[in-house]
């Protein structure tokens, strides 16, 4: 069978012949036919995702979302711990779930990955409320086009939008922003335009996709200066580090704002039942046309040419 294989930590997967793999204990197989290129994918490809292990398991076949044909006919989205970008990949039959018929296996593909943590951040760490203020730093990458509109669907009183590509934010807005900022501007015109966006009422979520510099920025606009009690939370979730690793963060941001900062990872995930509802609710979204994502359909054998490409909001899915 067709895979991409990758040979080394930091290297590009290419395709190669690899023997149909064998389903292990309690697993089926599944004949792929869509396997997204999601940024986990790709850091953990990298190295640089802090579930791998330095030479473990090499050489691989990337991908744990896919969806495909169970060997009843059945089309699933379905998740693996062997890889999903191959002709054939191996499943547990509980990582696996129904397509809808008006649903195209590429776009559940695509996804589900960036739509279910979207989701989840929003309501599982955010704990977002109707009416309340979300601000998506990050909102022109894929997930942060679902953050937006999961954040209007679940009832966002309004919904503010930054990115740094021009074309990108025009395409947010269109999906329900409110507002839309330009993160690449000077640091006094990006605070002020945090500012301004808030609507006069500051932000009740942020969900965080960028962190580095811009973050900084918007942190230094949460401080009060003065000592009276403001009863405001404004809770940023820290989801990816697009802008960098790291950030200075002064006392006094945290101590005069009401600011609390939590993480989405792999220690915040919910029960698992929260996320397969999550799943169901955005397959059924998806088959509504309430939800959209834009997918790039790709051949297998060009795995090589788009791994590192720049997606600019629309995710290259592969296609056995």
């Amino acid at each position: 069978m067709k895979a991409a294989v990758l040979h080394a930590l930091g290297e590009t997967p290419r395709c190669e012949e690899l023997p149909v793999p064998v389903a292990g204990p309690g697993e089926v197989l599944v004949r792929v036919t869509a396997a997204p290129i999601n940024a986990i994918d790709r850091a953990r490809a990298a190295g640089t995702h802090y579930s791998v292990s330095a030479g473990a398991g090499l050489p691989m076949v990337p991908g744990v979302i896919g969806a495909g044909c169970l060997p009843d006919g059945r089309r699933v989205l379905f998740g693996s711990r062997s890889g999903t970008m191959a002709d054939v990949a191996s499943t547990p039959p509980d990582m696996c779930f129904p397509i809808p018929d008006s649903v195209d296996d590429a776009v559940a593909a695509a996804a589900w990955n960036p739509a279910v943590s979207a989701w989840m951040t929003l309501t599982w760490r955010a704990g977002l409320q109707p009416g309340e203020t979300v601000l998506i730093l990050g909102a022109t990458g894929v997930t942060g086009r679902l953050a937006v509109q999961a954040a209007r669907h679940l009832g966002a009183g309004r919904v503010v939008a930054a990115g740094r590509n021009p074309h990108s934010l025009a395409a947010v807005a269109e999906l329900g922003a409110d507002a839309t900022l330009h993160v690449d501007a000077a640091d006094p015109d990006l605070a002020a335009a945090f500012v301004h966006a808030a609507g006069g009422v500051g932000y009740d979520v942020v969900l965080d996709y960028l962190w580095g510099h811009p973050t900084e920025v918007l942190l230094s606009t949460l401080v009060q200066h003065d000592m009276l009690p403001h009863g405001r939370r404004i809770r940023l979730v820290q989801c990816g580090d697009m802008a960098g690793s790291h950030i200075a963060l002064p006392a006094e941001v945290l101590r005069s704002s009401g600011l609390e900062i939590l993480g989405s990872g792999s220690a915040s995930i919910p029960p698992v039942e929260r996320v397969t509802a999550a799943l169901r609710e955005i397959l059924d979204l998806l088959a509504r046309g309430t939800l959209r994502i834009e997918v790039e359909r790709v051949p297998l054998e060009r795995v090589a040419e788009v791994w590192g490409r720049d997606q600019q909001g629309r995710r290259p899915v592969l296609i056995p």
